[in-house]
């Protein structure tokens, strides 16, 4: 059975669905993260923090991911701890739940984004978000293929520590920063030639005048 990532678990991969959150329009579910977010982080109230964190718990309901709500937080909860403990000491316990539970809610809230929105209409979302800046020598698709490949590349990065580091705990080289480093710039060396070189065989990431002149030297 394969495992999940770090970063799938955190970031959240799309889970279809017929909901009427998963058919919501991007613009619309992303508009309310905004809000809810700005709303939490912004105003601080106790009050405020607890009707944001009914409306994100309705909404995984209303998708039928409840049991997702509680998966970012397993990893996160050492943060919180630490930060909650910090914001204790210097502010006191409501400063200490407010910045925690703002965190935690705002977190959770992004992550419902990700599970109910198909990674292509997320991405073209995001490409358009960028086509206003085109003006400014911005390129929307660049954009969207950086995002793509960044995507991609998390799993397998986070995929390839953790084989690492089973295999150096299976040779008793746990504690070895040797063993736990260098195989893992390798692989990701090598991923990254892997890509860049896929990319230059279908003339993906060359500027114009470079593609002619290879065309030109063909």
């Amino acid at each position: 059975m394969k495992r999940s990532t770090g970063s799938n678990d955190l970031l959240g991969a799309y889970r279809p669905g017929t909901s009427e959150v998963h058919a919501a329009p991007l613009g619309v579910k992303a508009g309310v993260l905004v809000v809810l977010s700005v709303a939490v982080l912004v105003l601080r109230s106790p009050v405020v923090l607890a009707v944001a964190a009914v409306l994100v718990l309705a909404a995984y309901a209303g998708a039928r991911l409840l049991r997702e709500v509680w998966v970012p937080l397993k990893l996160m909860w050492p943060v919180l701890v630490l930060l909650g403990l910090f914001q204790w000491w210097a502010s006191g316990v409501l400063a200490a739940l407010l910045v925690t539970g703002s965190i935690a809610v705002c977190v959770v809230a992004a992550r419902l984004l990700t599970l109910t929105t198909a990674p292509q209409v997320l991405l073209d979302g995001l490409v358009s978000l960028a086509r206003p800046l085109r003006p400014f020598g911005a390129d929307p698709e660049r954009f969207g293929l950086t995002l793509a490949l960044m995507l991609r590349s998390i799993p397998f990065l986070l995929g390839s520590a953790r084989d690492v580091r089973e295999s150096a705990m299976a040779r008793g080289l746990e504690r070895n920063p040797r063993a736990l480093t260098v195989p893992v710039v390798i692989r990701a060396v090598a991923y990254a030639r892997q890509t860049g070189d896929a990319l230059a065989a279908r003339g993906i990431g060359e500027d114009s005048s470079d593609a002619k002149v290879a065309k030109g030297n063909r």
